[in-house]
């Protein structure tokens, strides 16, 4: 038996549920008490280990964040079950320790100690998604968007609602309450089986591009959509700038207007504060644009559109696969 968890470090599944009391399986293990969850594990995988049609939309870290699939790889996902409970913890402040697979189960020439502990994780929010299932078929899922906490780096088992409760306490008076950022927006239009299902796919396709190679394909989109002096700004993690562009002859009337878009090829969702950040980073009478391979925050779009304020576009994946399709532009 365990008596800490090591970030970092390596597990067995045996290890894992006999330490913390959880299920042998499933993605999603709550350990419950007199009906309450009071501790669970998050079962994930780092990208590249399992084929497209086993999990097509895989989940994700990136910025700290983890972006988790709900259960239920087939079909219409429902917010019930394992998937819900989860979202007590913004209550009961449970712990989530958070678990990624490194290694493919079939690969023999790795030891039964294949799952990395990735820390104590705080949930953050959970929206409904459209996915391609195994079959590469469009469903409803629903997503999970969890704050990766590595700091303490020891987690002691006996005491971890402790730890549990010190973390997310101090994370929520960092970060503060932004009302609304909790509320994903996700526009669905009225539009055929088969024209939902071509979206997804293109948005998986983004989704594996690297960062620095998807703001290409937006400066090459921007060129085909008829902008001028299209250029890629040079890479940084400042969360500013990372395509400017003036506008063409198809936008007559505002030409040659600076345009200036961040391009953030995220799964997790996007809040106020990148769309404050971005307004924050424009040259002098320059419009911004966020331009997303995921969704926004009601937050976000509140902040895009405030009074007084410079205005800023906002673009999610949904509309971006939509104007790849119109424009023919191929990926």
């Amino acid at each position: 038996m365990l008596e800490s968890l090591v970030v970092n470090q390596l597990y067995s599944n045996e290890e894992i549920f006999r330490s913390l009391r959880v299920s042998n399986a499933g993605g999603i293990r709550p350990l419950t008490e007199n009906g309450d969850v009071t501790r669970a594990a998050i079962m994930t995988s780092v990208p590249g280990l399992h084929v497209v049609g086993e999990n097509p939309y895989h989940d994700r870290m990136e910025g700290g964040i983890l972006t988790y699939t709900a259960a239920g790889r087939m079909g219409e996902q429902t917010l019930s079950g394992m998937n819900i409970r989860i979202t007590d913890q913004k209550q009961r402040n449970f712990p989530i320790h958070g678990f990624a697979l490194v290694a493919n189960r079939r690969d023999k020439s790795v030891g039964p100690q294949r799952w990395k502990y990735l820390g104590l994780l705080e949930y953050l929010r959970h929206y409904s998604d459209s996915q391609l299932d195994a079959t590469g078929k469009v469903r409803k899922v629903w997503l999970f968007e969890f704050r990766i906490h590595q700091d303490p780096p020891r987690v002691p088992i006996a005491h971890d609602a402790i730890v549990a409760f010190e973390v997310l306490t101090a994370s929520r008076r960092v970060s503060g309450e932004v009302p609304d950022d909790d509320e994903i927006v996700n526009v669905t239009e009225n539009e055929s089986a088969d024209e939902v299902e071509r979206v997804e796919g293109i948005r998986r396709q983004l989704l594996e591009m690297d960062p620095k190679r998807f703001e290409f394909f937006v400066k090459d989109l921007l060129v085909h959509c008829g902008f001028n002096d299209v250029c890629v700004t040079k890479y940084s993690a400042d969360g500013g700038v990372d395509v400017n562009a003036r506008t063409g002859a198809r936008l007559w009337v505002f030409e040659p207007t600076l345009v200036q878009v961040q391009a953030k090829r995220w799964l997790h969702s996007v809040g106020r504060k990148e769309v404050a950040e971005l307004r924050g980073s424009l040259q002098p009478f320059a419009r911004g644009t966020v331009l997303t391979t995921s969704h926004f925050s009601k937050a976000a779009i509140n902040e895009a559109n405030e009074a007084g304020k410079n205005p800023i576009g906002l673009v999610d994946g949904t509309r971006l696969g939509r104007v790849i399709l119109d424009e023919r532009f191929p990926i």
